[in-house]
């Protein structure tokens, strides 16, 4: 062939040899690909001059006639390969041992793939390559990756998909077949690299000039950023305008109305990371300048990628009332449809009768024992090819009895007999020793029990043991005959006794070696019975699911099946045949070990040993011994070619049948071709091939019989792909790359009939144009699944019926499980198989056609020996396919994602479908089946648990999920909201609202009339009851390190007072920032403050270990609050003037830092009293998880009212103690920590959350020690207990630790109830008496701190189930408990007393009914006055503090909380005897993501993924220009990462409908959570475009 201009086949043998040498090199990875060409250049150098003129290759025919008889010395190969002549002739100079799997190569398949990439290549395709981090890629080292002798790496499956590799030599066989092909070889070459660049210019371009075409992966290393795309920079700008930060780009429209609120420098308040200066792209810098955003090349490559049309239109959609997705079928008015009549039953030949055929199989071979001793039956092979042993009939006869003796009689003591006839008994021997094997199973005939081949098990881990122990259970098997050798080899357990594999019954293992077998007594005599229909032998079958079943062949089967195949190959006596199949079943069995017997036949056994050795093994033992038959498959056709080396004294003309057992396979074709074109040489007659068509259930379906000499061969058939995707058959023509050539198979066997039918739904009769399933009816075929009645039924029992549904007959027919057609002259096509048919959105794709594109996309440098797998996976309504090789150990990371781009392109445009997922693992990873072959169903198991270890991933969900939802659009709303309220009225729904009970005058209305303010109640305490403890707070040992009574802290509050008087510069009404460490000097610099009038701002101090990122929020606070002064401690007033902190920020900007350690004890002139309660007393700064900083102004009035509320919620006064555990930086930690003892007396006892890190049990422990029966804590404090301390309750009880006080345990959140957080801590807890009803939530948000609280009166919180797919729909739907897709929902607690919430619609602004979504509104004494804004825009305030309904009641003045929820009124009563209703809070519609038109809550979609594998701790979702990214912190290994990326994808996929766009991998602790263990998403968000998270691996799914 014309390798760089040489002919090969013209050069001397010693360099052909070579460069075998050098070719066989390359494929083990002993040579490099640079050194492998340097090398083979230097080879042919001498020869490259002389042979530059060659002529073109031939044109392709499609209807040449196959090789001609004129003794030309190169005969035209036949119609599946004419494009490919000359390169056979190189194929002969290559010894085997590579590593390519060659049989499933057709040259014309080889030339579609070229000449489909070559056409991708002009449009501009360029993937994204995922990141990786260096160590994730462990690829096993080398030396793993030879297989061990116990697989023999080759395939003898039935499942012709397991496509494991016979070792080939690489052959540089791509290139072969790109210089003859359509394409030429440079395109190729170009495309090689993957992303295909703008064609005017061949060279890559410097990436920094041009934004539009995306650079190209391979160009640029993972973290390299190019300039950003002008889309990038627009985006940058968007969140950045003059008048305050709008939300950016994909937040619903609600945010940006809520905007004017500062954002949050990337670096807010982020647990556990260290970000270093760069602050995020989407921030602006402190002066308002917008920073430069660096978009990740690889996102922005991804967006244009996708922004590609897709080829497969959506199909039409439409919803109904349930939510579900419903497919409107829209038939393609072009799909071919069959046109034929209905198909007429084949029949064959009759069975002809000869006289001596025997009775049964054993009256055979008792005739051969006797009459023919001497002539030899079977002939055994060692590993090198030479006999070792050859068995006469004399021998098998005799030592069959013997055995069959032993069964019966000599297997238990002397009474009692072990087996009885009709018993079923495991055979248990190596494909190496066939002579022991044939004595067990003729031993079982004669001795009448039933013999169940079985491969030798090797370990406990085997692929399929356990289904292999479902096939022993359900035949009821209880003993095993195996050799001593084999015995000896099985896994034992350390006392000698052989291993308990999985899943399998308890064996009783018998040796039947000649020494340990009893021989008969002289009267005895095996019983020979006429065939009858009692069972013979079980035949093993694994299915599609890799359930393996056992067929039963009964005794007439098997002996009209030994008939049939006598007459249909015309099987002569005393012929020789060379088996090189799996003598245990399907072939081997039925040619090679019964027919032979019947018929006398010397049977010579190649086992795979051999092969692997020497694959020209069976090709001499044929010249040897001038066999008349051999039975092979294509794969040994296909080593044999290779391995030739023009051996001249081999001749094959002995010859009159060359079995073909695989011949229904697509690859088969061009296997045959190519033996031929190598072998004619040799005497090889192109008629004596013959294919034929087997399956376990039918056995022989059909066999070309062998030819007359000089006769014209039988034509092929050249189907088009598209028309079998859709089960019809059509000649292909015009578009020759998507042909698939296939072979007939010859004709039903004698005395069957056969019909094609349908192979879904009844077995209705195809049409002669439609492929269907073979069903035939004979004599000579299995009879049922032993033990599985079920089962059987539909395949051994069907009676096929016409178009009208009427049965055609009364004969049933068996179900073959293959699929195929009768062409011209009854001749049968078989096209695939049922357990490799892949259905995907109603066309039918086979998995040996796939594999056989997938292995002519130049796999050379990436897979290892074409090992192979495809299967589908069902996901989201349809299946899907998934594609997973071995990767060979030194593939680059380049040439596999190279690869797998170009496989996706030539599936699509060969097969017109679209790949979902295609991995490459590790060499030699794969689960085998017992001859080396790829165990497809374990494979597909370990793809679905997240086991298969990838390391390399490419999912492709855009391209082929195309039966998506249509996206929801908006209706107008169209009707008024009056309308609507009218509407809700007439049905009976009341509107959505509830209120806490009344704020009544309460007791001790003296004291609120005299103190409106709570200066004026500490001033009043610390008189009244001066030594009264308010406050104690606790260290991580859980003593009491400070301790403050009322006369104590109004004292400090003097002192700080008389201290900010004094100071020039602070004015009564400015504001004066608190940076303390959680304990009482905040409290006390708080009232300092107040007695000053100035106006405090609590602020969390900076982490003095990660200033860097936590110093910027401190000083933005400072900044936008306007700030005259700092109160803070010494120790954090050297930080802030510190050299690491002027890193981060600027410090000698800082307003008057007053430390106030050791203050001078003076007391101020007057203590402040404000001239009326409006007036602001503090300000709230918080962060809200969209990254928003917000401000807001609480009143005086505002904080008595908030303290009488909680004072009543959870009846505290002066003789009660609480416990904290809240940050007391804002919202309602800050108002219990600082403000509730002063107001109602009680004691609180505060524990700061950071304390728990270093001692766990501080918070329990404390609520067990002092007796606490109300206690605050947050969701990250109740998470630290649940993880750290779940798995030691017996300890803590050890200790005394007894929770039974405990009677309210308030999580403090501004979120949605995290309800299964919540009752894990509570069942967890149980054992140290916590109660199960003690737990609850409270809810607040900007605009109220507090407006649920579940306290010590009213119903315990109920839980309600609501439909997920509805809320999407901003609707609420209840369902029952454990529907699928359905979300529990926790009341958020009791609503506070004085405060009404009502539901309201955010668009029209309109009331809701009771069970709506809608917008949580809240009107109380206790709401904010404002966001404290550095614009004051008042517009603003007034939406959000100030709003009115727009119909109902249009007086009352709402505040809108921003977060979506609904109200419900339930059945319980609350404490003044109503019926209760519920308010359940369902997120923040900040956060929400609008996708599709539907709006999805992140927490939801993070549920789901921290569900898709036991390896994933914390998730979070966020969107960037519609792609939905997923980030997924790692709590396994490292090489469990891509296990991740496909279990993410479908399950967001199944559960929400959305396709991931980005998948990131990253280290626990990299997701940033907040002080109250809200995930940071924004920030998340913002460090994945800018490229801070290390990642271990980014998959960008196409």
């Amino acid at each position: 062939m014309a390798e760089h201009g040489v002919d090969v086949s013209a050069l001397p043998q010693e360099v052909r040899e070579q460069l075998a040498e050098l070719d066989l090199e390359l494929s083990e990875g002993d040579i490099t690909q640079k050194g492998y060409e340097k090398k083979r250049a230097k080879v042919l150098a001498p020869y490259l001059v002389q042979t530059q003129t060659l002529a073109p290759p031939p044109a392709y025919d499609a209807q040449s006639p196959g090789p001609s008889s004129a003794p030309a010395p190169e005969p035209g190969p036949s119609n599946s390969s004419s494009s490919s002549s000359c390169h056979r002739r190189t194929r002969r100079s290559h010894r085997s041992g590579g590593t390519r799997d060659e049989r499933y190569r057709s040259d014309i398949h080889t030339e579609a793939v070229q000449a489909a990439l070559a056409k991708h290549k002009e449009e501009k395709m360029a993937l994204p390559m995922p990141t990786k981090r260096r160590s994730t890629y462990v690829q096993s080292p080398i030396d793993n990756c030879t297989p061990p002798d116990s697989s023999s790496s080759s395939d003898d499956e039935a499942v012709s998909s397991e496509s494991a590799g016979p070792q080939q030599s690489s052959d540089t066989w791509i290139n072969s077949s790109l210089h003859g092909s359509s394409t030429s070889s440079s395109a190729s070459s170009t495309l090689s690299h993957g992303e295909s660049r703008p064609t005017q210019a061949p060279q890559p371009q410097p990436q920094s000039q041009q934004a539009p075409p995306p650079p190209a992966p391979s160009a640029q290393p993972p973290h390299s950023h190019s300039q950003p795309s002008a889309l990038a920079e627009a985006f940058a700008q968007t969140r950045i305008d003059p008048g305050g930060g709008v939300g950016p780009p994909d937040v619903p429209s609600q945010a940006q109305a809520r905007g004017s609120r500062v954002d949050l420098p990337a670096n807010a308040v982020v647990r556990g990371m260290s970000r270093g200066q760069s602050r995020s792209s989407m921030m602006e810098t402190a002066d308002g300048v917008p920073v430069s955003s660096r978009v990740s090349t690889k996102i922005q490559q991804l967006l244009n990628t996708l922004k590609r049309p897709k080829r497969p239109p959506l199909s039409e959609f439409f919803m109904d009332d349930q939510e579900e997705i419903v497919e409107v079928p829209q038939v393609d008015p072009n799909t071919p449809r069959p046109e034929g009549r209905q198909i007429i039953p084949v029949k064959g030949e009759p069975l002809g009768v000869v006289s001596n055929w025997p009775p049964a199989l054993q009256a055979a071979l008792a005739r051969w024992g006797a009459t023919q001793g001497k002539s030899p039956a079977l002939t055994a092979l060692d590993i090198t090819g030479k006999p070792l042993y050859t068995l006469t009939y004399g021998k098998l006869w005799s030592r069959s009895v013997k055995l069959a003796y032993t069964l019966l009689n000599k297997l238990g003591t002397k009474n009692e007999q072990i087996l009885k006839p009709g018993d079923r008994v495991a055979l248990v021997y190596p494909n190496s020793d066939p002579g022991m094997f044939w004595v067990a199973f003729y031993g079982c005939l004669l001795a009448e029990v039933i013999p169940v081949p079985i491969e030798v098990p090797l370990s406990r881990k085997d692929a399929g043991s356990s289904q292999v122990g479902f096939l022993l259970g359900s035949c009821g098997v209880g003993l095993a005959l195996t050799s001593e050798i084999c015995l000896k080899g099985l896994p034992k357990i350390p006392t000698g006794e052989i291993l308990q594999f999985k899943g399998w019954p308890r064996l009783k293992w018998v040796v039947t070696d000649s020494k340990y077998l009893t021989k008969p007594s002289k009267d005895w005599q095996p019983h020979i019975p006429t065939a009858n229909t009692d069972t013979a032998y079980i035949e093993y079958k694994a299915s599609k699911e890799g359930t393996v079943m056992g067929v039963a062949v009964s005794k007439v089967a098997l002996l009209t099946h030994c008939q049939a195949l006598t007459q249909a190959c015309n099987y002569c006596e005393g012929e020789t045949l060379v088996n090189v199949l799996d003598f245990k079943k399907d072939m081997g069995l039925w040619h090679g070990v019964l027919t032979s017997v019947m018929n006398r036949i010397h049977t010579i056994s190649v086992p795979y040993a051999v092969m692997k050795a020497c694959p020209l093994s069976w090709v001499q033992r044929v010249h040897i011994h001038k066999a008349r038959v051999a039975l092979v498959k294509c794969r040994d056709l296909h080593w044999a070619m290779m391995a030739n080396r023009d051996q001249r004294e081999t001749s094959l003309a002995s010859l009159r049948m060359l079995i073909v057992a695989d011949g229904a396979n697509p690859w088969s074709v061009s296997s045959c071709d190519a033996f031929l074109n190598v072998f004619q040489a040799h005497g090889l007659k192109p008629e004596v091939i013959c294919p034929c068509a087997t399956s376990p259930e039918a056995m022989t379906v059909a066999i070309r019989r062998p030819g007359v000499p000089g006769a014209p061969l039988p034509a092929r058939a050249i189907l088009s792909m598209t028309g079998l995707s859709h089960g019809v058959i059509r000649v292909n023509t015009e578009d020759k790359n998507s042909a698939l050539t296939v072979q007939d198979v010859g004709h039903v066997m004698p005395g069957a009939l056969m019909c094609i039918v349908k192979p879904d739904g009844p077995p209705m009769l195809c049409k002669t144009d439609e492929i269907g399933e073979i069903v035939v009816n004979s004599r000579a075929g299995g009879n049922m699944y032993y033990g599985l009645p079920g089962v059987t039924k539909n395949t051994f029992e069907v009676i096929p019926v016409n178009a009208s549904g009427a049965p055609i007959g009364e004969i049933p027919f068996v179900r073959s499980g293959l699929l195929g057609f009768v062409g011209p002259g009854s001749l049968i096509f078989v096209v695939g198989k049922n357990e490799g048919l892949l259905m995907v959105s109603g066309r039918r794709h086979n998995a040996d056609d796939l594999v056989a594109t997938a292995l002519a996309v130049e796999p050379v440098k990436t897979v290892y020996r074409g090992r192979i797998a495809v299967f589908s996976v069902t996901v989201f309504y349809d299946e899907r396919i998934v594609i997973v090789a071995e990767q060979r150990p030194d593939a680059s990371e380049e040439d596999s994602f190279q690869w797998m781009s170009r496989v996706l392109q030539a599936i699509d445009s060969i097969h017109q479908v679209g790949l979902y997922c295609l991995a490459l693992v590790p060499a030699n990873t794969l689960p085998k089946t017992p001859l080396g072959g790829i165990h497809i169903s374990d494979t597909k198991q370990l793809f679905l648990e997240g086991a298969l270890h990838p390391c390399n991933i490419l999912m492709c969900p855009h391209t082929c999920v195309t039966n998506m939802p249509k996206p929801r659009q908006k209706q107008p709303v169209g009707v008024g909201p009056a309308s609507i309220m009218v509407g809700n009225l007439v049905a009976g729904k009341r509107i959505a609202q509830a209120a806490g009970r009344d704020l009544g005058l309460i007791e001790d209305q003296d004291l609120i009339r005299k103190h409106q303010f709570l200066t004026e109640a500490l001033q009043w305490r610390a008189q009244t009851d001066p030594d009264h403890t308010l406050y104690v707070l606790l260290n991580a040992k859980g003593v009491a390190v400070c301790t403050a009574t009322c006369v104590q802290l109004h004292k400090r509050a003097e002192k700080i007072a008389a201290a900010l008087m004094e100071r020039s510069g602070i004015n009564i009404g400015e504001n004066v920032v608190l940076l303390y460490p959680p304990g009482i000097d905040l409290i006390a610099a708080f009232y300092g403050c107040l007695y000053a009038g100035c106006i405090p701002v609590t602020v969390r101090p900076p982490h003095p270990q990660n200033l860097s990122a936590t110093l910027p929020t401190v000083r933005m606070i400072i900044d936008v609050s306007k700030a005259a002064c700092i109160l803070t401690t010494q120790v954090l007033m050297k930080i802030l003037r510190s050299k690491e902190a002027a890193a981060s920020v600027n410090i000698k900007t800082w307003p008057i830092i007053i430390d106030t350690d050791d203050l001078p004890r003076k007391r101020p002139p007057t203590i402040y009293k404000p001239p009326n309660a409006e007036m602001i007393a503090y300000l709230d700064f918080s962060v809200s998880t969209t990254g928003m900083l917000t401000g807001v102004k609480i009143s005086h009035v505002a904080v008595s009212a908030l303290c009488r509320s909680i004072k009543l919620q959870c009846e505290l006064y002066s003789s009660r103690q609480i416990a904290i555990c809240l940050d007391p930086y804002c919202g309602l930690g800050f108002v219990l920590w600082c403000l509730a003892s002063v107001y109602s007396g009680h004691q609180s006892i505060l524990i700061p959350p950071l304390e728990l890190e270093s001692s766990l049990t501080l918070w329990l422990g404390t609520l067990s020690q002092y007796r606490i029966r109300d206690t605050f804590c947050s969701y990250s404090v109740m998470e630290l207990c649940t993880k750290g301390l779940g798995g030691q309750t017996e300890l803590l009880k050890a200790r005394g630790v007894n929770l039974a006080c405990v009677r309210s345990c308030v999580v403090i959140a501004e979120e949605r109830p995290r309800l299964a957080l919540t009752h894990s801590f509570s069942k967890l807890f149980k054992d140290l008496g916590l109660s199960m009803r003690a737990v609850s939530t409270a809810f607040g948000s900007r605009v109220n701190l507090a407006i649920c609280l579940q306290g010590t009166t009213g119903p315990d919180s109920s839980t309600v189930y609501v439909d997920m797919k509805s809320l999407r729909h901003d609707r609420v739907r209840l369902v029952e408990r454990g529907a699928p897709q359905s979300l529990p929902l926790m009341e958020s607690g009791t609503i506070l007393p004085g405060v009404r919430v009502i539901i309201v619609n955010p668009e029209t602004r309109g009331p809701l009914g009771d069970s709506h979504l809608g917008e949580i509104w809240v009107n109380s004494p206790h709401n904010a006055t404002g966001y404290y804004t550095i614009y004051g825009e008042e517009n603003l305030q007034a939406d959000h503090f100030n709003t009115k309904l727009s119909f109902g009641d249009p007086q009352t003045l709402w505040a809108r909380t921003g977060y979506l929820g609904f109200v419900k009124r339930t059945e319980l009563t609350d404490s003044s005897g109503d019926r209760h209703d519920a308010l359940f809070v369902v997120g923040s519609l900040d956060e929400t993501l609008e996708l599709r038109g539907l709006r999805y809550h992140p927490i939801d979609i993070e549920t789901s993924v921290s569900r898709a594998h036991r390896s994933i701790g914390e998730s979070a979702v966020f969107t960037w220009t519609n792609l939905l990214v997923v980030v997924a912190e790692l709590c396994g290994s490292e090489q469990d990462a891509l296990d991740l990326v496909p279990l993410v994808t479908n399950v967001v996929l199944e559960e929400h409908h959305l396709i991931v766009g980005v998948v990131v991998i990253v280290d626990p602790g990299v997701i940033p959570i907040n002080s109250r263990g809200e995930k940071q998403r924004m920030h998340l968000r913002d460090s994945f475009l800018a490229d801070q998270l290390d990642p271990i691996y980014v998959a960008y799914n196409m």
